[in-house]
């Protein structure tokens, strides 16, 4: 197969449903349950600014972040939860 038939031939998704979600482990401190779930959240907006080609934490700031957030459908995040999608660009790289 040629080199322009791959680059034109598409691939199937593999991600196109969200995998099924599992339920929490029951008896963790609430702090943890909320820390678990920050640490997702940044995780995807990490993804999708990626994605979207922000791939330094510089061009990461929290307005980007917050609507990379609204055009993925997920809440506006906090600070914290910011300063986590930067670290996460940032070690990365």
């Amino acid at each position: 197969m040629s080199v322009a038939a791959l680059t034109t031939m598409t691939l199937p998704l593999q991600f196109e449903q969200p995998l099924p979600k599992k339920p929490l482990p029951a008896g963790r401190p609430r702090e943890w349950y909320v820390s678990h779930n920050r640490r997702l959240k940044a995780m995807r907006l990490a993804i999708a600014l990626l994605d979207s080609g922000v791939h330094h934490p510089a061009h990461a700031d929290n307005l980007t972040i917050r609507a990379t957030a609204e055009r993925i459908g997920i809440h506006p995040p906090s600070d914290i939860t910011c300063r986590m999608v930067r670290a996460l660009i940032r070690y990365g790289r």
